[in-house]
């Protein structure tokens, strides 16, 4: 013989079912996860110094390797040809997250009060 399952049955054991969920919710005293006040992310001017920092040393080695080529020192053209355009594409990079930051800048400043 088949069981046949009502609508109405089926109905009533979910809601027993979602009852019986809450109950032990509430009995367990569970609470929502907080997150730590304080997370230990860095600064945006961190951040941006470190960048900065970044792009400096790029363009120190790359100027290092140019001159020790330029000088004899050093038969790795390549290699200071690499670090120049690693220099170089860091640089743009920097240029351009500037040219942003001003753009939102003066949108923040031209804004309608």
């Amino acid at each position: 013989m088949v069981n046949k399952i009502s609508a109405g049955n089926m109905q009533a054991e979910m809601l027993a079912s979602m009852q019986r969920m809450q109950l032990q919710a509430a009995g367990a005293g569970i609470s929502p996860p907080t997150l730590p006040s304080s997370i230990g992310t860095p600064s945006f001017s961190a951040v941006l110094n470190s960048a900065i920092d970044k792009v400096d040393s790029l363009q120190q080695v790359a100027s290092q390797k140019q001159r020790a080529v330029d000088m004899g020192e050093s038969d790795d053209l390549s290699g200071a040809m690499i670090e120049s355009q690693k220099a170089s594409i860091a640089f743009t990079a920097m240029v351009q997250v500037r040219n942003k930051l001003t753009q939102a800048f003066d949108d923040v400043i031209n804004m309608p009060l």
